[in-house]
C-alpha cells in the first residue's frame, strides 16, 4: 500500500499533467497553470502576462482556481473553492474520494463556474 507521502507525489503529478492538458499548443505565452504543493495540499493557480507590461512590470498576475486536500486518516482527497477574499470554501458538489482524478474532472466541467469563471 502506497505511503501518504507517495499518494500525494502521485496526486501532483496527475494535476500537472491535467494542467497542461488544459493549455493549447502555443499558448504558453499568454497563460500558464501551475501546480503548488504545501504539505498535503495541492493548489492549480492561473498565471496571466501583464496586460501592459510598461505602466504594470513584467511580472505575470496569479489567480488560485482550486484546491485539492489529502486527509490521511481517511485516505480521501477533497475539493475546495476560493472566495474573493482567498479563503478556502470546501466545494459541496463532489464527495471527497480515493483518487484526484474525479475531483480533476469535475474542475475541468466547472458546472458551477466556480474555478475558471
Amino acid at each position: 500500500m502506497p505511503s501518504h507521502s507517495e499518494r500525494v507525489e502521485a496526486a501532483v503529478m496527475a494535476t500537472q499533467a491535467f494542467c497542461a492538458s488544459r493549455i493549447p499548443d502555443g499558448a504558453s505565452d499568454q497563460i500558464r497553470l501551475d501546480v503548488l504543493r504545501r504539505g498535503r495540499s495541492i493548489t492549480i493557480q492561473e498565471q496571466r502576462p501583464p496586460w501592459d507590461p510598461e505602466r504594470m512590470g513584467p511580472d505575470w498576475t496569479s489567480v488560485s482556481v482550486a484546491q485539492l486536500r489529502y486527509d490521511a486518516s481517511s485516505r480521501t482527497w477533497a475539493l475546495y473553492c476560493s472566495d474573493s477574499r482567498g479563503r478556502w470554501w470546501p466545494y459541496e458538489e463532489i464527495a471527497s474520494t480515493r483518487s484526484v482524478d474525479p475531483l480533476l474532472a469535475e474542475i475541468d466541467r466547472d458546472p458551477t463556474g466556480i474555478f475558471w469563471g
